[in-house]
């Protein structure tokens, strides 16, 4: 079962989170082999996305927010777009729109920032929007990076963190065709919440704590983060840091995507439009990206679409 495990270092202004995505990960990549019109995806974007799914939950619950956290990369290569949206109960979905051939060995670079102008945008839709208020959206570029060579996306996330909340980050992301991981280590803000020493830390002893279980957690490899369980891997690392730790929660799979939110994006297609579609096709077929659904309409169900509220008879298809 996925677990994510949020957990405090005693005495110490550090913060830290595990994310193993398992059954929901699995999900995941079986709706995607299962739908027919569409490819598994290549190696190196099926690793990009479990990457982005394991570090949404993540920063999902960091943060105190009724709404979506939507990742999104996007720029110039074979990907031309990866989206990952976590829900406030940590229920998530994640697609890409990949065009081309993709390399075996493909890299963050190689998928989406061939050029150097590739972007990730965290957008922080709100569930129940205020008149006028809009989602909050940060962007950074993905060649944004404090170290040296080609930036992975922990490096990118890392930096994007470090940029809208002023706090200093160490995450580290793996994934393959059975999990998604992620550990994120934050440093919390001088008498923010955690459970900081009594008596005031200055900045220099605040940054002494973070920077050295920062390079514990950096000493663990993508493939221990993918191989061992939760508890080994605290214990491997953390042995002689007491742990705070809080109650396991459950990530899921699950797609919002519904047969009246498909109406609503017909709706906003307009009925010539709609009309023209079924009378070259004699339907209107629409495939969620994230979850494979079908959803059909035909002439009748079309009509209906933009028939009055209160005038509208049985839909006349069912979902598939």
């Amino acid at each position: 079962m996925s677990e994510l495990h949020k957990f405090l270092f005693d005495g110490v202004p550090v913060r830290g989170m595990i994310v193993r995505l398992t059954d929901a990960w699995v999900e995941i990549l079986k709706r995607r082999r299962a739908d027919d019109a569409a490819t598994p995806w290549p190696w190196p974007v099926m690793e990009m996305l479990g990457e982005m799914a394991a570090a949404g939950v993540l920063m999902q619950s960091n943060i105190k927010f009724n709404g979506a956290l939507v990742m999104q990369i996007f720029g110039e290569g074979p990907v031309k777009v990866a989206v990952a949206e976590v829900q406030q109960d940590l229920s998530l979905r994640v697609t890409a729109k990949v065009v081309g051939e993709v390399a075996s060995d493909a890299h963050l670079q190689d998928l989406v920032n061939v050029n150097g102008r590739g972007r990730c945008a965290i957008t922080l839709d709100p569930k129940e929007r205020m008149p006028g208020q809009q989602a909050y959206q940060g962007v950074v570029p993905l060649n944004a990076s404090a170290g040296q060579g080609q930036p992975d996306l922990a490096d990118v996330l890392e930096h994007y963190m470090r940029q809208s909340e002023q706090l200093d980050t160490r995450l580290v992301l793996a994934a393959n065709d059975s999990v998604a991981a992620g550990l994120l280590i934050q440093r919390l803000p001088a008498g923010g919440e955690g459970n900081i020493a009594k008596g005031e830390m200055d900045m220099d002893e605040q940054m002494e704590h973070f920077n050295r279980i920062a390079l514990l957690t950096k000493s663990l490899s993508g493939d221990e983060l993918l191989e061992l369980d939760v508890e080994t891997i605290l214990r491997r690392l953390f042995w002689q840091e007491k742990i705070l730790r809080f109650d396991a929660q459950t990530p899921r799979f699950a797609c919002t995507c519904s047969r009246d939110r498909v109406a609503g994006m017909i709706r906003g297609l307009g009925q010539e439009e709609a009309d023209s579609i079924v009378a070259e096709r004699g339907e209107i077929d629409v495939t969620c990206d994230f979850c494979g659904q079908h959803y059909r309409f035909d002439a009748v169900d079309a009509a209906q679409v933009f028939a009055p509220p209160g005038d509208q008879p049985p839909a006349t298809s069912t979902v598939q």
